[in-house]
């Protein structure tokens, strides 16, 4: 039976590379998995730092059930160039920074220490996608995901595929198709049989054969009581394989869902039922240590795009994501949208090639995700490749005949090979530009960006981003234009039957080079900061949800008279999913509806207080008292949400608010901490720039530097376990707050 074990402990780690690394161990700097090969700072860096060659080696002791085994290192994903050396012998090379590759060291380990090395080239190689042109975000250098020490008999399961048919009949079935591995190229004879399993683990049906060949398939008929998987119920199944040959026995299994997804001329359909697409892109980028971030980080990133942003799609821009990310999807019912990794180059036939492969280990990586409802087989926003892009579709379909493959474009009249016509919109704000006289646009019609004659599947992958970046200390004006254009959008694609739906540009602000973003190295595209704390954009997307998930309401502006052009806060956009708000000013109060004269389509359309409710000396010209607002919801008549802006805001209170307060220790776990100052409503100070302090004692470390600024009057951190228990306390300093002491145990 196969044994899988964490291999990210005791790691050495050396800046650049020579031959005698892979033939002597040098221990001076131990290191974790994942871990990035250059820290950088938040901001204003040079990314060439990073790019060139690294090191990492670790010893590997010979274990007695290695004997007469097949034994591997499984790499989930390297950045960018990797190759792996076992005793100075070169094992294996793998070009693809995105997805998993395998060093098999059967035959060549000895009985004793043996050094394995890896050498990482973090250097933009043009022979490798996505590198060859200019690319919106950072590839870090590093081995950036897990690593793991994979044992098995002779013959082993190398993959499974499972199917569901019959999807939406009271009676379905599943199969299950059983790749086999023999690197030996030993014949056997093989018994393979197969469990289906609930959620509680229990049986509901088994499936038994027998083969010679390296595939096998299995099915499960006459299945009933089975739960769909949906948005709200995002119910899993289990399959458990065992294989049994001369040669040993092993062990795999894979979670499902059954469910079916389908892009059509009328829009996105779920198990049969029309659903409206909301989501947002995401990097897989964080502050500091850029790509390597754990499994609990990946997560959080599934549940603060489900829970807190309430978006039931997400697209991995612009590559392969964490499988742990993707896992977490599938729990709680968040839809994906996968891609190969690019972003607007295409290089020689050698790099489509190799593109094509990454086409390959993506769709076999993952194609068990329930969440997964589309391959994205074109590099994002390139030109027309009629060849090239053939070529991916139809290995795209060839591996997976169940979903519809997307190519992401932004230049009108491409050429349609894939099933659905994927479009990165940015008419909003073209109004703007030099010479154009188009009037304000949220989203041309399908067909013109198409130049098609007739319908076809369509959603729209990117929207608003570079267009009018925002930060989170921007003034009120350009914070409520950036609400505005998010709403603008997502409005127009409610308001169109033809569109599945529209994903925003982006989660987060990020990391990028130094061609694109603010100068500063950072992308100020998010609808959050790079922390995840939601700018006032992010409210647009929360507020869409039902009130029986979560009550929102929330008013964008600072409640300042001076801080907008003119004076006043008019108009005040209300994001909000109550029935109506009510603000009070002194002796003023007025309940005001949901703007559906502006954006008739929302399912939420935002509360708007502007002239056509307030006269010019209702809320106090310039220079007269300026007192606090009190804003009510109301949902059905009756009161469910309260706030009180204050006025006069003063700094109050420093709000130290971890992710978790429990770190899993033996898994160098890691939670996020959000360091917030407050007024005396509870409000962020937006324009207190005010450093802090941390200093830390016990079995955890602080991600990235010990003192850091609030921007926007927020800021944040990552704690990380070393590996003991015990209980960790993290103390914040600052000159406006009295100190704050966080616990956290690490078990």
């Amino acid at each position: 039976m196969r044994s899988v074990v964490s291999l990210n402990e005791s790691w050495s780690f050396h800046e650049g590379f020579g031959q005698h690394l892979t033939e002597a161990f040098d221990g001076d700097h131990i290191v974790s998995l994942p871990h990035t090969a250059v820290e950088l700072p938040f901001n204003y860096f040079d990314e060439k730092r990073y790019q060139r060659a690294f090191t990492y080696q670790r010893v590997l002791r010979w274990l007695p059930e290695f004997e007469g085994r097949e034994v591997s290192i499984l790499f989930d994903g390297a950045m960018a160039d990797s190759v792996v050396y076992l005793n100075g012998e070169e094992i294996i090379a793998h070009k693809d920074g995105y997805t998993p590759f395998e060093a098999r060291l059967t035959g060549k380990l000895i009985k004793g220490e043996n050094l394995i090395t890896v050498k990482i080239d973090g250097s933009e190689n043009p022979a490798i996608p996505p590198f060859g042109g200019r690319i919106d975000y950072l590839t870090y250098a590093g081995i950036y995901r897990d690593v793991w020490l994979k044992v098995t008999d002779k013959v082993s399961i190398r993959n499974l595929k499972i199917e569901t048919h019959d999807v939406l009949s009271d009676i379905k079935s599943a199969t299950v198709r059983v790749d086999v591995a023999k690197p030996q190229s030993l014949t056997y004879a093989a018994t393979v049989t197969a469990s289906l399993k609930g959620a509680d683990g229990i049986v509901l049906a088994s499936a038994a054969g027998e083969t010679i060949g390296s595939v096998t398939t299995l099915s499960f008929g006459g299945l009933t009581g089975i739960e769909l998987w949906d948005l709200s119920n995002p119910a899993l199944y289990e399959v458990v394989v065992d294989l049994r040959t001369e040669h040993g026995s092993d062990r795999a299994s894979a979670h499902f869902g059954f469910r079916t997804a389908k892009f059509t001329p009328e829009g996105f359909l779920l198990n049969g039922r029309s659903v409206k697409l909301q989501g947002l892109n995401r990097h897989q980028a964080y502050p500091y240590i850029g790509y390597a971030a754990g499994r609990s980080a990946q997560e959080r990133d599934a549940d603060i795009m489900k829970k807190v942003l309430k978006c039931n799609i997400v697209r991995t821009s612009h590559y392969p994501q964490s499988k742990w990310f993707l896992d977490q999807c599938d729990r709680i019912g968040l839809l994906v949208f996968e891609e190969i990794p690019g972003w607007q180059h295409i290089g020689d036939l050698d790099w489509q090639r190799e593109s094509i492969e990454n086409v390959r280990r993506m769709i076999e990586r993952d194609w068990n995700h329930p969440s997964i409802i589309i391959w994205g087989v074109r590099i994002n926003e390139s030109l027309d490749s009629h060849d090239f892009y053939t070529a991916t579709n139809r290995l795209a379909h060839e591996l997976d005949s169940t979903r519809q493959t997307g190519g992401v474009r932004y230049l009108t009249e491409s050429e349609l090979l894939e099933d659905v016509y994927t479009m990165n919109d940015f008419i909003l704000g073209n109004e703007e530009l030099p010479g154009a006289n188009r009037s304000r646009t949220a989203l041309r019609g399908q067909q013109e960006n198409t130049g098609l004659s007739y319908k076809v599947p369509y959603i729209i992958t990117e929207f608003n981003g570079h267009m009018h970046p925002t930060k989170m200390y921007d003034a009120e004006q350009r914070q409520a234009e950036h609400v505005r254009r998010h709403l603008e959008v997502l409005n127009a694609a409610y308001g169109d039957p033809d569109i599945s739906g529209a994903i925003g540009w982006c989660m987060f602000d990020y990391n990028t080079h130094k061609d694109f973003g603010s100068g500063d190295r950072i992308c100020y595209h998010g609808v959050m900061d790079m922390f995840r704390e939601p700018k006032f954009a992010a409210y647009v997307y929360a507020s869409q949800c039902d009130s029986s998930d979560e009550i929102i309401m929330k008013p964008v502006t600072f409640w300042a008279r001076g801080e907008r052009s003119i004076g006043g806060v008019l108009p005040l956009i209300i994001l909000t999913n109550c029935d109506e708000v009510e603000l009070k000013y002194g002796s003023l109060t007025k309940r005001i509806g949901p703007d559906r004269e502006n954006y008739p389509h929302l399912p939420h359309p935002p509360v708007v207080l502007d002239h056509r409710h307030f006269t010019q000396d209702e809320l106090g010209r310039w220079g007269l008292e300026w007192i606090d607002g009190e804003f009510t919801g109301f949902i059905n008549g009756e009161p469910v949400a309260r706030l009180t802006l204050a006025a006069d805001p003063l700094p109050t209170a420093l709000e130290v608010a971890p992710d978790s307060t429990t770190l899993k220790a033996r898994e160098r776990d890691t939670t996020r901490v959000i360091i917030r100052a407050l007024d005396q409503r509870g409000q962020r100070l937006p324009f207190l720039n005010d450093a802090v302090t941390l200093t830390i004692k016990g079995p955890a470390k602080i991600v990235g530097p010990t003192t850091v600024s609030l921007q926007g009057g927020t800021t944040g951190f990552w704690l990380e376990a070393t590996g003991l228990t015990g209980e960790i306390t993290v103390e914040a300093t600052s000159s406006h707050f009295a100190p704050v002491t966080l616990s956290v145990a690490a078990v």
